[in-house]
């Protein structure tokens, strides 16, 4: 009784998952799912970057050199001249023989001409020196710098092209969400129900096997009282193996799509867990569920609107290859500044000048470059197109072929109930003719198989109706968490 209450605590202690929550959990811990979100993240961040190239653009440039040797505005000699400005002028007087006509002259006003001539040389010659040192620039050590302002007006459309591309691009990477999105739903589906399929056909492998067992002992009691023989226990017995050897494969199986379905949840692979639609009775009762009308629009499909988008990116390729040659229109403004003011006299103090200006860039002649790029860009977007048109057909070949699946799986569905119903009265018959002893055990064991078949069949035509539903609404682009 211990151990039977132990097993029961155990079951109820298991993890049961419905449908809704394994795809709750894939979605959560997905990693191309969490790739996808960070590329809509860089998407946005790049459409942010683009916007700015609208906005004025502020830069600063500053720098500082120190030179061994200063700018001169005077040549060597005329520095020598303006120094010995007085002196020159006596020799030049000299020279001319204007000395004594000069001394008579400051002796008459009462000059001492052997202490004027000397003191007003010195003068003449400090004077020059003065004016020698006025005109030097003072540039060994120099700080120079500018402040600048650029505000694009026309740049032969490449900025907006560019930002449109940016809004594409914005675009594509939601739909590549959305994409992943129905990928990981596809792949979660399809493992919840590969284990509810293991799941009752290891369930019909214990029946059968229990069935054949039950066969084998009755075989067994009839050869000991002589009315079987041994060919007929053998048989069974091949059978009994058989069944054992199912058991083994299917349970491998459940074991293995189980771990999957973990990978695919984000669990341990070890978990312990039982699914919803494991119940034989719930299984049984699934219903269908309403297929998406006719009309439905293929647009929903994520891999059209991405080779759509693609199409729009071409087509703004088309005019960002043009923009390089076509006129470009700049307002240019700033401030620039130097130490030493070069707009005072080389002062040692900080000094500059505002400017503002239009600039024009007009390309000329470019050997044709420009017309060979937009060809190749009209010809990307023309096998853009083309892939996009090519993409639609084949998507709605796939969606009518889905279609078929899903009434092809029903009416399987329908017929395999049928054969249930036929298998299960053969095998009444044939177990109550083996009891009155009128039919074989090989009859027997054929209604036992052709039983163990009918199920068989009725649970994949059951799976394969689900996953159809599931297919359909992937090709169509409706498979949503709800």
């Amino acid at each position: 009784m211990s151990c039977l209450v132990g097993l029961s605590l155990t079951a109820t202690a298991q993890r049961v998952l419905s449908l809704d929550s394994c795809r709750a959990m894939a979605l959560q811990g997905n990693r191309q799912l969490a790739a996808a979100r960070l590329s809509q993240d860089l998407a946005g961040n790049v459409k942010k970057a683009v916007r700015t190239k609208y906005l004025p653009k502020v830069e600063a440039i500053g720098g500082y050199t120190y030179m061994n040797k200063e700018v001169s505005l005077l040549n060597d000699e005329q520095k020598a001249g303006l120094s010995n400005l007085g002196t020159n002028a006596v020799n030049g007087l000299a020279a001319s023989g204007l000395t004594e006509q000069l001394t008579t002259l400051l002796t008459n006003l009462g000059i001492n001409p052997a202490t004027f001539i000397p003191t007003a040389a010195g003068a003449l010659n400090q004077s020059g020196q003065s004016l020698v040192d006025a005109f030097r620039t003072d540039t060994r050590s120099m700080w120079a710098g500018t402040v600048q302002v650029r505000q694009p007006l026309y740049m032969g459309g490449a900025i907006v092209a560019a930002n449109r591309m940016a809004d594409i691009s914005s675009r594509m990477a939601e739909t590549r969400i959305e994409q992943q999105t129905q990928e990981t739903l596809y792949d979660i589906d399809k493992a919840y129900w590969l284990v509810v399929s293991l799941r009752q056909k290891q369930r019909l492998a214990e029946s059968f096997r229990s069935l054949v067992q039950h066969l084998s002992e009755d075989v067994h009691k009839m050869i000991d009282e002589g009315v079987a023989t041994r060919a007929d226990g053998l048989k069974v017995d091949v059978k009994v193996n058989e069944a054992d050897m199912q058991m083994v494969q299917v349970e491998n199986g459940l074991a293995l799509s189980r771990m999957l379905l973990c990978q695919l949840c984000g669990m341990p692979v070890e978990t312990e867990f039982q699914l919803e639609d494991e119940d034989p009775d719930r299984f049984s009762l699934t219903t269908v569920s309403a297929l998406p009308s006719e009309e439905t629009d293929m647009n929903f499909r994520p891999e059209l609107r991405l080779l759509e988008n693609a199409v729009d990116l071409s087509r703004q390729a088309e005019k960002l290859a043009l923009a390089p040659y076509l006129p470009h229109v700049g307002v240019v403004g700033g401030y620039t500044f130097s130490n030493p003011n070069v707009f005072n006299g080389f002062e040692r103090k900080v000094g500059g000048f505002w400017n503002v200006g239009v600039m024009v860039h007009v390309p000329v002649w470019n050997w044709m470059e420009g017309r060979y790029k937009v060809r190749a860009a009209k010809a990307a977007t023309g096998i853009a197109r083309m892939t996009l048109d090519e993409a639609g057909e084949k998507i709605a070949l796939q969606v009518a072929q889905s279609r078929f699946k899903v009434e092809e799986a029903g009416k399987r569905i329908a017929r395999a109930r049928k054969n249930i119903e036929s298998a299960e009265e053969n095998l009444r018959c044939a177990n109550a003719g083996f009891r009155e002893g009128v039919m074989e055990a090989t009859t027997v064991l054929e209604a036992q198989t052709a039983w163990q078949l009918a199920q068989t069949q009725r649970i994949d035509a059951e799976i394969d109706r689900k996953m159809a539903e599931v297919m359909l609404r992937k090709v169509l682009g409706t498979l949503t968490e709800n």
